[in-house]
């Protein structure tokens, strides 16, 4: 997708890989040191959902002495990096930029927003739908002669990778959609598929939520949507056919376009 002179030798991506991982980490690392001064309310604000639905009286509990520590440690860790997802987003769409047209880099800046935005929606999906409605489902199993004692540390890992996991699964438009104005799929190609893209749903929320059949459809479910969305995101800005696009392309790239056609 680049011309000739324009390539970059693998070292010189290596050392931008590098770069970018570090730029990454350094984010991260100032998102963490930001929300480590508010890792009390952070919790709180986690931990919110499964309050609401739990017995008055009931609160969490740590089992050993330096979980408590610890659990508000990876709080500050996970809201950091949500507060730096925008910056990891850019980095990562800066390193692909090299590959792309011209005339595809322009898009760049949008898919970052986007991806921001999608990677957030997800999460806020994941808090405000999905907890309220599982941790009620889950709770539903106490009785006179069992009662939940949920830990900050098992309750901690539990909503972090299902936050995390919206976020990622929101992205399904957002790649789909690129993928298709690259021209790597079409709007036929999508439709044609999806039955299987429909399993592959339900397979991929088997494996990134926890083992139980509600939290399961409740991932699945959005994704059909999404992917719905997705195949409208194509028909409208997926690659127009090669006449289309002649005009706006210099000789090189029309010179590949033509090659690789």
């Amino acid at each position: 997708m680049l011309r000739e002179e324009d390539k970059i030798p693998f070292t010189e991506h290596l050392e931008e890989l590098r770069t970018r991982l570090i730029n990454s980490f350094i984010a991260v690392f100032i998102g963490f040191f930001i929300c480590y001064f508010f890792k009390e309310t952070l919790f709180q604000i986690l931990t919110a959902p499964l309050i609401a639905v739990m017995g008055e009286g009931d609160k969490l509990i740590f089992t050993n002495l330096p979980e408590a520590f610890f659990t508000y440690l990876k709080v500050a860790l996970l809201a950091g990096i949500m507060l730096a997802a925008p910056f990891l987003f850019y980095q990562f769409w800066m390193f692909v930029a090299p590959g792309l047209y011209q005339k595809e880099r322009r898009i760049l800046i949008p898919i970052v927003l986007l991806s921001s935005i999608f990677f957030v929606g997800g999460a806020l999906f994941g808090y405000f739908i999905v907890f309220p409605w599982g941790f009620k489902f889950f709770l539903g199993f106490a009785s006179e002669t069992i009662r939940p004692l949920p830990s900050m540390k098992e309750y901690l890992s539990f909503s972090s990778k299902l936050l995390i996991a919206f976020g990622v699964v929101f992205e399904l438009p957002l790649v789909l959609t690129f993928m298709a104005r690259l021209g790597m799929v079409s709007v036929d190609f999508l439709k044609k598929n999806r039955k299987y893209a429909l399993l592959l749903f339900f397979i991929g929320s088997a494996i990134l939520t926890p083992p139980d059949v509600v939290t399961q459809v409740m991932m699945a479910l959005p994704l059909m949507l999404l992917y719905e969305v997705s195949i409208i995101g194509a028909r409208i800005f997926g690659r127009k056919p090669l006449d289309a696009d002649l005009p706006d392309m210099d000789e090189d790239e029309l010179k590949q376009k033509k090659d690789k056609a």
